[in-house]
């Protein structure tokens, strides 16, 4: 029963003694774009980031490494107020630019010759801003009037996350890897404000992330 039980698991995972050997240097990164639009159009989100890493296997299937990157988000919300005294369109606009920071530990253990899972528990840390701007023009009859203000209020996030991830070696210098969802926190806090925390739990095909590994193969 034991000899049936291992044959079917080599034959799910196909294990290999395959490695990677301590003192492997590799290079990865990530670039992202994205962008949403509800209420006909009023409502507009984007996202944007990029996150160069490297990483060195400081033993066999054990890496550690650092992510420093820049991202950005941007939320842009139009609204249309008509009264007897005129039509008002207002426009809110809220900028998040941030340098990132992520050191980060991952340790790989071999499903085949190039195949292999990873869990990777990472502190990704945000240094940025909050950018505000909101303006109106006001239309009655022939006047029209305008009016806008703008606010800037800097910001700290830190974090630990978790995630659990595919790695498959095209050839002994290239990869693929993908992570499958993400298990966090993270603590946010304005200059002078209160701070919020916040967590993340998830685990589906939804959050599936991809990314290409140059490796220093020795």
């Amino acid at each position: 029963m034991k000899k049936i039980l291992l044959a079917g698991a080599v034959a799910l995972f196909g294990l290999s003694n395959a490695q990677i050997a301590k003192g492997t240097t590799y290079l990865s990164g990530s670039v992202g774009y994205s962008q949403k639009e509800t209420d006909n159009g009023n409502y507009k989100k984007e996202n944007f980031n990029v996150l160069p890493t490297v990483g060195y296997f400081v033993n066999t299937n054990l890496a550690v490494g650092l992510g420093i990157g820049y991202e950005t988000e941007k939320t842009t919300e139009t609204s249309t107020l008509t009264t007897p005294l005129g039509t008002t369109v207002s426009k809110d606009i809220t900028k998040k630019p941030a340098f990132v920071v992520a050191p980060f530990v991952r340790k790989y253990w071999t499903l085949s010759e190039k195949l292999y899972i990873f869990g990777q528990l990472a502190v990704p840390m945000q240094f940025g801003k909050t950018e505000t701007e909101n303006s109106s023009v006001t239309t009655s009859g022939n006047t029209t009037a305008s009016t806008s203000t703008s606010t800037e209020a800097k910001y700290t996030q830190i974090g630990v996350t978790v995630k659990p991830g595919l790695d498959y070696f095209l050839n002994k210098n290239w990869s693929i890897e993908a992570t499958i969802g993400e298990f966090g926190y993270n603590n946010y806090k304005p200059k002078d404000g209160d701070a919020t925390n916040n967590y993340n739990f998830g685990l589906n095909l939804s959050s599936v992330t991809f990314g290409v590994k140059y490796v220093f193969a020795k």
